[in-house]
């Protein structure tokens, strides 16, 4: 309690309740298995069969092979016959044969918790001054984030293993893309992409001096840098190849939600607000826009201030934040949109010449299904990077949201509860406190010196940076989604 104080309970109450809750309540299992969407059933070898004019076969295939009948030949069926899939809302048993379901709940659930207790250690330090304390949402927060990387590295992974390998060209490609994308935008001068990368990085390696030469080490600055913006650029390579099927997954979903929404066009207005937002997300780290616009906006011949620099970084923050809620809110309907791919693929085929197999038929129907997860953690996994390094921007870049006044303050070192001995203890008991309370004061002032070195210079550097490049990464990623699917599938 003297290190963290509250926070801490309120981490632990937060977990144990996440631990005896999943099971029963979930949220991620809410999403998708509370009956507003609707799959697609495959028919059955004997609705194909009737449809096709077919006798249905008496003997299954275990009894043909029981009486010495071979038959290789598999039921083969009409492109062209009338077929009607049979829509049924998703329940939780159908959860059962989802692919990556497990991850895709854990992460979930982990991202609403997360959530909570981020928004609860803004109040307390609403209330209470929690300068003397470790920020315990901002530990969620850089949790979830390593979690929404893990799983699309494991989805990243899956196309990696693919057999026909065009999934793994794909990948490669986005990420030497990206990686050229990045190196360049790293050299961009602060004036006109404001992310403070240059005066972060500057102060850390100053601090970072400071500290080593008192730990008796020498180094290099001029290399550590060069190495730091090295490693820098291959980081975003990395996240720019996580999220290129996830760009290419979002474009498809909102062109068949356009179409599955043409009754509805406030919903549409919606549909393209949400699929734009990365685009608003990265005008407002350009300086020359949006800034310098705001805090020196030509009126005739004067510049009057429409907005000072503090609210302006405020403004900024709420804006990413509702444009994250509002992709949220439209996760259902691209869902749906996915899961009507396999009765859109019906209709394609049944314009088609020539005969398919019945099997095949049931494996496509059924895949588009197993795959539900997977599509919802390409659709979700973007946004909570977003989301949770915008959080992460506010409170360990000690940002205000502009909701109540609020005194500058910078990171603290922690403070340790001092010990007290007893006199009853005798002697070796006395020794081991005494060694206790050393191994305490050491931690301590190291821990000190480091969080000494990460100043919220330095974080509002990088977690800006992280923030624009995921919205980056969807931009460039969704738009050739869309070339893609709207005009090189078409030809």
């Amino acid at each position: 309690m003297g290190l963290i104080g509250i926070q801490l309970v309120v981490s632990l109450l937060m977990a144990s309740i996440m631990q005896r809750l999943a099971p029963h309540l979930s949220f991620a299992r809410w999403l998708i298995c509370n009956g507003s969407l609707y799959r697609f059933k495959h028919p059955s070898e004997g609705e194909l069969c009737a449809l096709a004019g077919k006798q249905i076969p008496k003997n299954t295939k275990r009894e043909r092979r029981q009486n010495g009948v071979s038959e290789n030949k598999p039921l083969t069926v009409p492109k062209d016959i009338d077929l009607h899939l049979e829509a049924a809302p998703v329940k939780a048993m159908d959860a059962l044969v989802l692919r990556f379901f497990l991850e895709y709940q854990w992460l979930i659930d982990f991202a609403v918790y997360a959530a909570g207790v981020s928004l609860f250690t803004e109040g307390y330090y609403c209330l209470v001054d929690g300068s003397k304390e470790v920020n315990i949402g901002a530990i969620w927060c850089l949790l979830t984030i390593a979690f929404s990387l893990k799983v699309l590295f494991t989805l990243m992974s899956h196309y990696f293993r693919s057999e026909e390998g065009g999934e793994r060209s794909v990948c490669l490609a986005f990420g030497f893309l990206t990686l050229l994308i990045a190196m360049l935008v790293l050299v961009v001068r602060d004036e006109y992409l404001e992310f403070g990368l240059e005066p972060g990085f500057a102060n850390l390696f100053d601090n970072l001096e400071i500290f080593l030469r008192q730990q008796g080490w020498e180094w290099s600055v001029p290399f550590t840098k060069l190495t730091v913006k090295l490693g820098l650029a291959a980081f975003c390579s990395f996240i720019g190849a996580l999220l290129a099927f996830p760009g290419l997954r979002l474009a498809q979903t909102h062109l068949d939600a356009l179409k599955m929404t043409s009754d509805r066009p406030m919903m549409q207005i919606l549909l393209h607000a949400s699929f734009l937002s990365p685009v608003i997300v990265v005008l407002l780290w350009v300086k020359p826009i949006t800034r310098d616009f705001l805090e020196n906006a030509p009126l005739g011949k004067q510049s009057v201030t429409l907005m000072s620099s503090s609210t302006f970084d405020s403004v900024r923050l709420w804006t990413v934040v509702a444009l994250c809620a509002l992709r949220l809110a439209v996760t259902r309907i691209h869902l749906q949109a996915y899961l009507n791919l396999a009765d859109r693929w019906v209709q394609q085929m049944k314009r088609e010449a020539g005969r398919i197999a019945a099997i095949d038929i049931q494996r496509k129907v059924t895949r588009i299904f197993c795959y539900l997860t997977v599509v919802t953690l390409q659709y979700l996994g973007p946004i909570l990077l977003m989301l949770f390094s915008t959080l992460l921007l506010k409170s360990m870049g000690d940002y205000s949201w502009g909701l109540y006044p609020e005194s500058p303050r910078v990171t603290p070192a922690v403070r340790t509860a001092p010990v007290v001995l007893s006199p009853s203890l005798d002697e070796e008991g006395e020794e081991i406190e005494e060694d206790i309370q050393a191994t305490v004061a050491r931690v301590s002032e190291a821990l000190g010196s480091l969080r000494s070195v990460f100043t919220p210079l330095f974080y509002r550097g990088l977690f800006a940076f992280l923030t624009w490049w995921v919205a980056a990464c969807q931009l460039i990623t969704s738009l050739f989604g869309v070339y893609f699917h709207q005009y090189l599938m078409q030809s």
